[in-house]
């Protein structure tokens, strides 16, 4: 017979991290009949603590039921490099690649909610099945640390530990509509807000960070970042790399807006935030300035570079990169990919800015605050929007980067933004002339990063290599058409190329479509679900059994 004070020991042995359920209940000493009374009690308070890190009676668990069941869960870089679960019934047989129940980092119902929505009405069972693994992906395996009481949370980019405001933002963009009906989904991502606040404000320049102090977390060590010179002068326990790139910025831009929209919730305007956003404008009207003054001084209020023996390569004039003219639009060091930039002027992250800027205005005005910082947005989104058009396009076709000087360099890299992605961003319209007969350049032999081979093809970057492209550059691609026939080459093009890992990599071979990077991308999973969201509303008929337009909490 199992006793109260049986079930009051298995609550503390629960507590303290000694019992640890990660795939069942077979280590208990009790017969069967026994074990499953104790799951029938204990599994639902998992499930609420994994939610909302309280339990009955107000006991505080969250933390140790983590380090418990975590102990026991495969590490995903390794999990994710084999095929793990039951096949699908498609032509591929896609591996099921989630983490089981309790090794996922984060629980949601309405996420689980639209992955049966999705599965009962896509019609191949390939792509169903990398719907599955991919949507949740960012939930299931890189909610690092959250605590609800502090207003934190640490996301990870996947298999590397460190939180990227770039990739944050993208990794939670196909959780927006579900914020609104999931208030514990939206009390993470405003965690994760608040704690890039935080990094904004001490750090503006960089983009990606070490774990926050509370989490007890030990920081990560980045080899590219050894040995590196920035100025202004970073903390390696706080930052795990200092490149400057605008969009960045603008993904904590698009993550603020995006929360807002869908909760109208206030509460994130708070001190902190409004002092990452004075940090925003600081850097925008430095970056935005010429190389040089009137009597030939040098401008510079940053600069990176490799030292002697570090693994970052040093950059040419003293850290500062290639001179920039002033145009009006913003200068960044590096790219989305973490590359330097060739010129400053990066078309594609000025106009991800530019829309950013006027998603800024709109909401700090609907929310009635920052009146002054909401007219700064606006006079900034118009220029930079202006000087785009004015200084980027040449026959039509949009430069991926300039100088001011007349230096224009044109090609595009997968990254988002990319020139490749701009009706994605908001920018302009699919149909739109210079778009067409940009994107028609950048997907064929004329775009240098454009790699095409038996199996796979599409744009790349140096990043890897110019012989290896990245799925991403395809998600973008199906963004950027309404043509039927394109969309379904790009969406086969991924969906044939997950060496039969069920997920989606950072880049892949043309010549060998087993040699790919990163088996955990995080980004790339979301992005994927994201574009076959996008595809459920706009061309239903492409991937359903029925031409029914399907929007997940409407």
């Amino acid at each position: 017979m199992l006793r109260n004070t049986d079930i009051a020991g298995l609550l503390t042995r629960y507590k303290n991290g000694l019992l640890k359920l990660p795939y069942g209940l077979n280590a208990f000493p009790y017969p069967p009949p026994v074990c499953n009374l104790i799951e029938s009690v204990l599994s639902p308070m998992k499930f609420a603590i994994q939610k909302a890190s309280t339990v009955l009676a107000g006991i505080l668990l969250s933390s140790s039921l983590s380090v418990g069941v975590r102990s026991q869960c495969p590490d995903f870089t390794t999990y994710s490099a084999s095929p793990q679960g039951n096949p699908s019934n498609g032509t591929l047989g896609l591996p099921f690649m989630r983490p089981a129940p309790a090794c996922r980092t984060f629980n949601s119902t309405a996420v689980e909610q639209v992955i049966d929505d999705m599965k009962a009405r896509l019609k191949d069972p390939d792509v169903a099945r990398l719907f599955e693994n991919t949507f949740p992906n960012t939930l299931d395996t890189t909610v690092r640390y959250y605590n609800q009481t502090e207003n934190l949370a640490f996301i990870i980019t996947g298999d590397i530990t460190a939180q990227w405001l770039r990739d944050t933002a993208n990794q939670f963009a196909h959780y927006r509509s579900l914020l609104s009906i999931d208030p514990d989904l939206a009390t993470l991502v405003k965690a994760v807000i608040n704690n890039e606040a935080r990094y904004i404000t001490q750090y503006p320049y960089c983009g990606a960070f070490q774990p926050p102090p509370e989490s007890g977390l030990a920081p990560s060590s980045n080899g590219y970042a050894v040995d590196v010179i920035v100025n202004p002068p970073v903390d390696n326990q706080t930052v795990f790399e200092c490149k400057y790139e605008i969009d960045s910025l603008c993904g904590f831009l698009k993550l603020s807006t995006s929360y807002y929209n869908e909760t109208r919730d206030a509460s994130i305007l708070n001190d902190n935030w409004f002092s990452a956003i004075n940090q925003i404008f600081q850097v925008i009207n430095n970056q935005s300035q010429g190389s040089w003054d009137e009597d030939f001084n040098f401008i510079s209020f940053y600069n990176w570079t490799g030292s002697a023996g570090s693994l970052s390569p040093a950059v040419n004039n003293g850290g500062n990169g290639e001179p920039k003219a002033y145009t009006g639009m913003v200068g960044t060091h590096h790219r989305p990919s973490d590359d330097l930039s060739t010129f400053a002027f990066l078309t594609p992250a000025n106009a991800m800015l530019s829309v950013e800027l006027t998603n800024l205005a709109l909401m700090l005005d609907e929310a009635g605050q920052g009146a002054n910082i909401s007219q700064s947005a606006k006079e900034w989104s118009s220029r930079i929007n202006e000087s785009i058009w004015a200084n980027t396009l040449v026959d039509d076709v949009f430069a991926y980067e300039t100088n001011g000087y007349g230096g224009r360099y044109v090609m595009d890299d997968a990254n988002v933004p990319s020139l490749l992605s701009l009706p994605y961003l908001g920018f302009l319209e699919r149909d739109n002339p210079s778009y067409v007969a940009t994107r028609k350049i950048l997907l064929s032999r004329k775009n240098p990063y454009f790699a095409a081979g038996q199996n796979f093809s599409g744009i790349g970057g140096p990043h890897i290599d110019a012989w290896n492209p990245w799925p991403m550059s395809q998600i973008s691609a199906i963004f950027g058409t309404d043509d039927d026939e394109e969309i379904m080459q790009s969406l086969y093009l991924i969906v044939n190329n997950t060496d039969g890992l069920g997920l989606i990599h950072e880049s892949v071979s043309i010549y060998n479509q087993s040699d790919f990077t990163r088996t955990w991308f995080a980004w790339a999973n979301s992005y994927f679900a994201e574009m076959l969201l996008d595809l459920a509303e706009r061309k239903p008929g492409l991937i359903f059994d029925e031409a029914v337009s399907y929007v997940p909490g409407k």
